[in-house]
C-alpha cells in the first residue's frame, strides 16, 4: 500500500505560525510575538513576512478566520488552525525529528 503524500517542508515561518495556533486562537500581533517567543528571540517575523504567511496558510486550507462576536475592533483578524493544518504541523513534526534521528544515528556511529 502506498504512503500517503506528506506536505512539502515547511519554511521555519510557516511552522512556527501553525504551532502559534495550536492551543488557541490569536491575532497576527499575537503570533508575532509568540512565533518569538518560541524560538528564544531568534525568529523575529516582520508584518509583510507574517501577513503573506498567512494569507498562504489561509489558501492551502491550514488556517481559517476565527469569527469575533464580542464587540471588539472589527478591523482585528483572529486565526485559528484547521484539521488540515494540525496534519501539515504533524506531519512536519515527523519529519524534522526524522532528520535528528538519522543524524543521531550517523554521528553516534562515528564517535563509537
Amino acid at each position: 500500500m502506498a504512503k500517503a503524500k506528506e506536505p512539502l517542508p515547511l519554511t521555519e515561518a510557516f511552522y512556527y505560525i501553525l504551532i502559534a495556533l495550536y492551543p488557541r486562537p490569536s491575532h497576527g500581533y499575537g503570533i508575532m510575538q509568540d512565533v518569538e517567543a518560541m524560538s528564544g528571540g531568534r525568529v523575529k517575523l516582520g508584518a509583510g513576512t507574517l501577513y503573506t504567511a498567512l494569507n498562504a496558510l489561509l489558501g492551502k486550507g491550514w488556517l481559517a478566520h476565527y469569527p469575533v462576536s464580542d464587540g471588539t475592533d472589527a478591523r482585528r483578524k483572529l486565526y485559528v488552525i484547521t484539521e488540515a493544518g494540525q496534519a501539515a504541523a504533524a506531519a512536519e513534526m515527523r519529519r524534522l525529528e526524522e532528520l535528528l534521528a538519522a543524524g543521531r544515528r550517523i554521528m553516534h556511529s562515528e564517535e563509537a
